[in-house]
């Protein structure tokens, strides 16, 4: 279900926005009213993006972002304010998988060091400049995309549980550290859902996650763009540090 003009008047910055998850919260919250960024580092899946969504109620701008460099987290974040002025919501997605099936024996530094920096480092960077430009307005949401890896640990994904699990850190820690002020930091943390970034993971690590699913299936990116809609909202007011869980039953906490 669509609420119409839930963000009417907001500007929402939606980071791994060319595909998947990002894409699906960033149509959703411009279906709603709100003026959407979608930032990513495939300029090709932002260049088709942006041609396909040009019906929405919503405005939706692109640009071309490393997540991982300080200078580009920064520079998104001013291209919001000088474009439109200010800056309400941000939901960050950009995420690798790295490498699966692999134990740590044998698992590359460099590869485990590059999950990190998209995954960990850039969710440290986008959430340093969204609360640069939110705490001065005092009111904004941010959503890091976690993962039920970073509370369970996946076998021969140590660079992708290991990620995820500090995103899960950062939420609590900064989520307590602006408490007193109107913005909000919570995570999410889905098992499997149907998206692309599960062309990089392997067949042995793909039929884990998902024997592990209660509900027996994969998630879909309408079900997390709907439960990011509402933590993003103005109505998740007295939430923050959390993670939510969305894992079709396989969160035991």
């Amino acid at each position: 279900m669509i609420f119409e003009n839930r963000f009417r008047g907001q500007v929402a910055i939606v980071t791994g926005g060319g595909s998947g998850i990002g894409l699906g919260i960033g149509k959703r919250i411009a279906q709603e009213g709100g003026t959407v960024i979608l930032a990513d580092i495939n300029e090709r899946a932002l260049a088709k993006t942006q041609g396909a969504l040009g019906d929405l109620p919503g405005p939706v701008a692109t640009l071309r972002t490393d997540v991982s460099s300080e200078a580009e987290a920064r520079r998104l974040i001013r291209f919001a304010e000088e474009q439109f002025g200010r800056l309400d919501v941000v939901v960050n997605c950009a995420g690798i998988v790295g490498v699966t099936a692999t134990n740590i024996d044998e698992y590359d530094l460099a590869s485990f060091c590059k999950v990190l920096d998209t995954n960990l480092i850039g969710s440290f960077l986008i959430t340093k400049y969204a609360l640069r430009a939110m705490l001065p307005r005092g009111y904004g949401r941010i959503l890091l995309l976690a993962s039920i890896s970073g509370k369970e640990g996946n076998p021969g994904m140590a660079g992708y549980s290991v990620s995820k699990a500090g995103v899960i850190g950062l939420v609590k820690a900064i989520g307590k550290e602006v408490a007193h002020t109107k913005i909000t930091v919570n995570g999410l943390a889905p098992a499997l859902v149907d998206t692309p970034l599960l062309s990089d993971a392997s067949d042995e690590a793909l039929a884990y996650m998902t024997n592990r699913i209660p509900m027996g299936r994969l998630g879909t990116v309408e079900e997390t763009a709907a439960i990011a809609c509402w933590i993003v909202s103005g109505e998740a007011s007295f939430n923050t540090g959390a993670v939510f869980d969305l894992s079709g039953g396989r969160a035991t906490y």
